[in-house]
């Protein structure tokens, strides 16, 4: 439990504070004053000044922020206040958060490709993949595997005391024992536990005898870092291009009166998944801390008031309409959107405690106890 708090802490602090050190880089460039570099949002813990900025740690570790000089609309006519620069530089230093995001993820699955990074095994890499084995991805209620409590992550060791190479070999051995007992032997974290199961015809299986699980075969790749820069940025375009369309597929559900079509996770839901990647070691922290940065960044670039795509909205606009916006407007539109984000926040985090069943003071006591 300790570890999995550390850990959470310390990949939030990476990600907040790569993005709004992207905002506090793009605005010294510009020439605009940086009022405020805050870690959490206030009411402030304690801070320290140094040259024109404060540096603080405030009391809701939700996210963090760079509070520049002029940002509402104050200061027109000084040269260092951010209204006072053009449309495009506002915007080159409202997008430089979000860029310091994707950075981040690129350089973590960088590192994940030079050290070994876990991924699925093919016919391509299982030649250059070491410590293969066969997971388990899913575990279909009620089935054979299900009531010999075989779990999800759980890796296969044994079938019956033989060893398996290769996933196609091993369905083909379950296969064909239908109605026959199989024993398994199973590795679950640093445990190695016996589990029998029977193969049986399901819905859908047709004709073939399977246990209920969705099987996958991962292994470790290693690639020299000259490969992995181009690996780690290609995995950074695959990871953008499906967190996109998934908010797309959610938006589109909503839009539709269908619910959100997947389970959205809050501080706590993102808490516990964290404590889940831990127990599968550090390369998959790294993975899961590059999905987080890609996450914070398409979410920061939505066009909603007080995210930066909110803000970079009213520069289009006011560029479109060559004049200054109503900076009264725009302070109360960005100041309802936070409230609004803040609202979402915790009614993710009720459905997160709810969902999970997670007793909180419990957790709190064997962190002490």
């Amino acid at each position: 439990m300790a570890v999995t708090i550390i850990v959470f802490i310390l990949i939030l602090l990476a990600l907040v504070l790569a993005h709004e050190w992207g905002h506090f880089y793009a605005a010294r460039k510009a020439g605009v004053r940086v009022n405020e570099f805050g870690f959490g949002f206030p009411p402030r813990l304690f801070g320290f000044k140094k040259g024109e900025t404060l540096y603080s740690i405030n009391l809701l570790p939700l996210g963090g922020f760079v509070k520049l000089k002029g940002e509402q609309g104050e200061d027109r006519e000084e040269p260092d206040s951010f209204v006072h620069q053009s449309a495009s530089c506002r915007a080159v230093i409202l997008v430089a958060g979000v860029l310091m995001n994707v950075i981040l993820a690129w350089v973590l699955l960088t590192i994940g490709f030079s050290a070994g990074i876990p991924t699925v095994v093919d016919d391509e890499t299982k030649p250059v993949a070491r410590d293969v084995k066969i997971q388990i991805l899913q575990v279909l209620p009620d089935s054979p595997a299900a009531q010999a409590g075989i779990e999800p992550g759980d890796t296969i060791a044994t079938i019956n005391g033989y060893d398996f190479i290769s996933l196609q070999v091993m369905q083909d051995f379950i296969a064909g024992h239908k109605d026959n007992p199989l024993h398994f032997g199973i590795e679950r974290g640093d445990q190695i536990l016996e589990k029998d199961a029977t193969p049986i015809l399901l819905p859908t299986s047709g004709e073939r005898a399977v246990i209920g699980v969705a099987l996958i075969q991962t292994g470790t790749v290693t690639y020299p870092w000259y490969e992995a820069i181009w690996e780690g940025a290609k995995a950074t375009w695959w990871l953008i291009y499906g967190t996109v369309a998934g908010f797309v597929m959610i938006i589109g559900n909503l839009i539709q009166g269908q619910g959100a079509g997947v389970e959205v996770a809050g501080p706590v839901g993102i808490a516990v998944l964290t404590g889940q990647v831990v127990s599968l070691g550090w390369l998959f922290v790294l993975q899961f801390a590059a999905l987080l940065s890609v996450n914070l960044a398409i979410i920061n670039i939505l066009p909603f008031p007080a995210l930066d795509g909110g803000r970079l909205l009213f520069v289009v606009i006011e560029k479109i309409r060559r004049k200054p916006n109503n900076d009264r407007v725009e302070a109360i539109v960005h100041t309802l959107g936070f409230a609004v984000l803040m609202l979402l926040v915790l009614v993710i985090t009720y459905k997160d405690i709810s969902r999970l069943g997670i007793n909180l003071w419990q957790n709190v006591v064997s962190l002490f106890g």
